[in-house]
């Protein structure tokens, strides 16, 4: 690991921001070692979800970094949610730059903090070095589920319902009040900051075929309709919008392409075959799987919807 362009050398910097975030974790060793160790509990088996997050792309560098770190976190929690995973602990690699000062780390690490508490997620381990690029986050997310029982984007059946948790299109509308395309609603701006993963929503022998929403619904609705071999159909009207959200469509109708396909939810969509039973988290039955491929979204008269863009694309 190269040294951090930060006045705190790499050692310093472990010890004095990342190894205490390993509390509740023995098998990390207070990040004094190369590799840390994990048992899955009986019965149980792995699963393991990453991803990386960039400045310029999946985040703003003037954001607050102790938002920063927990979105990086969260992201990943909610792939795990997606399966059906309880979180066992992440690892964490950064790749820093000269603009990253103590400061921002402090801040960031503090983030990491928060949520490390509120999900009983410690730091297992990783990797800090530096280069010429943008501030990049990388997280792998560990978890545990009973053997066999995972939910995976694959099980979808004709005749299932699709269902989708909390509200859509909050994130994409709250970078749209940061980056000053719609007038500035808070809490929309909270949402893209600060998804909520949802965990613990008990759907293993339940759903048929789950995913979270990063990309946007429809494009996300369509990786899971083409792993299960199924097409779907969504009903606009029953999607689920928060009341800033209806105001921004009330304002201007072009609001629903980002709803639909803006991302940044991390909100789950996942099909079943029949009534779910009540949760602590909003669930909304908002369409159909049907034989065929592709997803059509149906209008408020029962027409089918022309998008210009489905989802973000990563290349």
């Amino acid at each position: 690991m190269s040294r951090p362009p930060s006045s705190m050398g790499e050692f310093d910097l472990i010890a004095r921001l990342f190894a205490p975030l390993t509390k509740g974790a023995p098998g990390a060793h207070g990040l004094r070692d190369d590799a840390a160790f994990l048992q899955v509990s009986p019965g149980h088996e792995m699963v393991l979800t990453t991803d990386t997050l960039v400045a310029g792309v999946h985040f703003r560098i003037e954001d607050a970094p102790d938002l920063v770190a927990r979105k990086a976190l969260r992201v990943n929690l909610s792939d795990l949610a997606a399966k059906g995973a309880k979180p066992v602990g992440f690892l964490h690699a950064l790749t820093l730059n000269d603009s990253i000062t103590d400061a921002y780390l402090e801040k960031y690490a503090a983030g990491l903090a928060t949520d490390v508490a509120a999900f009983a997620c410690p730091l297992l381990g990783g990797d800090t070095t530096s280069g010429p690029g943008p501030l990049t986050i990388t997280i792998t997310a560990l978890g545990e589920v009973e053997t066999g029982k995972a939910v995976l984007r694959s099980g979808a059946k004709v005749g299932d319902i699709l269902y989708v948790t909390g509200t859509i299109g909050d994130g994409a509308l709250g970078l749209a009040s940061l980056m000053g395309e719609l007038q500035t609603f808070a809490a929309l701006i909270d949402r893209y900051h600060v998804p909520q993963p949802r965990l613990g929503l008990g759907l293993s022998g339940i759903a048929s075929a789950c995913l979270d929403i990063s990309d946007g619904l429809v494009a996300d609705v369509g990786h899971l309709c083409r792993a299960s071999g199924v097409a779907a159909v969504i009903e606009r009207a029953k999607i689920p919008v928060s009341i800033d959200a209806r105001a921004a469509v009330a304002q201007d109708q072009k609001w629903w392409e980002r709803i639909l396909a803006g991302g940044d939810d991390y909100e789950l969509a996942f099909t079943a075959s029949s009534a779910i039973p009540e949760t602590n988290v909003s669930v909304t039955a908002i369409g159909r799987v049907i034989a065929g491929n592709g997803v059509t979204v149906l209008d408020e008269n029962g027409e089918s919807l022309s998008l210009t863009v489905t989802g973000y694309r990563h290349r």
